[in-house]
């Protein structure tokens, strides 16, 4: 009989509990004391399980009772849930937001989104994936992700349509103990090249055989920032970084930047856009993500 158990009586024997007695349960469900009653008594028996202890003046949870009331709670709060989420997706809220961010972006920024985004929109879930180059176009452009925080590529895909953010500059360092920092004047491109330059190698195919801002000829390719970020502060090569992601290490003195011939004294501006496919326009927690991020990214 455990299929015929109803949420009416689930919600009266968490309200019974709650309010200490079956009459204030009436009172709390705008029910008569005999329905409540009667919905507890028909819970017990369609289980077959005895809830309450009706021996003394008013009733009290058996062990067994103690036992199910958590097994309710969570029934009727998934209920609950369903429903609120269901009413969001009639309003057009996204069931799940999914945003692939650029691993040069600012961390800091999308993780104070991302706290925001769980106060605006609760049942929401949020999935953030963290690519470089190609790999992070890739997500948005099959569909995967409904939002992409890029940067530009060489390579047009007018297949999406951007917005743009502001921009963040990219500039070269190297170890304080690497010949390159012992420089004081402008390092010319010749220079450069007789040094490991490390570069980020794009783990799609959608630039392959294509080099971004490679001055080298001897190149090592890492798969991921943080990697790169340690072999620069190793010496291992020099190499262009986001400059938040090193800022810290310059004031320590651990990296150094390199006044490299043909680059401003700011670095390289890189611009950073939120892409989406025409036919996937972010809804209203997407349009809420991008709006806010622009605001803190300032």
């Amino acid at each position: 009989m455990l299929d015929g158990v109803s949420l009416d009586q689930l919600r009266t024997f968490i309200a019974a509990v709650d309010e200490g007695s079956f009459s204030a349960a009436a009172r709390k469900l705008n029910r008569v004391q005999s329905a409540v009653s009667g919905w507890v008594g028909g819970l017990e028996e369609q289980i077959g399980v005895k809830l309450f202890d009706r021996s003394g003046r008013f009733p009290k949870l058996t062990p067994e009772g103690v036992l199910l009331l958590a097994d309710a709670r969570a029934i009727i709060s998934r209920v609950d849930t369903l429903k609120a989420r269901a009413k969001l997706m009639t309003s057009g809220v996204e069931a799940e937001l999914s945003v692939v961010i650029d691993v040069f972006f600012p961390t800091s920024v999308i993780s104070s989104v991302a706290k925001a985004f769980v106060t605006q929109f609760p049942l929401t879930p949020l999935r953030l994936f963290v690519e470089g180059l190609g790999a992070a176009y890739q997500p948005v452009l099959d569909g995967r992700c409904s939002l992409g925080i890029l940067p530009p590529l060489p390579r047009a895909f007018p297949s999406l349509v951007s917005e743009r953010l502001g921009e963040l500059p990219l500039i070269a360092v190297a170890s304080a103990t690497h010949p390159l920092a012992s420089f004081n004047q402008r390092i010319p491109r010749h220079e450069l090249a007789k040094h490991v330059q490390l570069v980020l190698t794009d783990r799609s195919d959608l630039t392959s055989g294509h080099d971004f801002g490679v001055a080298s000829t001897s190149t090592w390719r890492l798969a991921d920032l943080s990697t790169k970020h340690a072999f620069l502060k190793d010496g291992v090569g020099w190499g262009g970084m986001p400059s938040h992601m090193v800022e810290k290490d310059i004031a320590a003195g651990t990296l150094v930047v390199l006044d490299v011939d043909e680059m401003p004294p700011t670095g390289w501006m890189l611009t950073m856009s939120a892409f989406h496919r025409p036919s996937q326009p972010p809804g209203p927690a997407g349009k809420w993500f991008v709006d806010h991020l622009k605001t803190l990214w300032q």
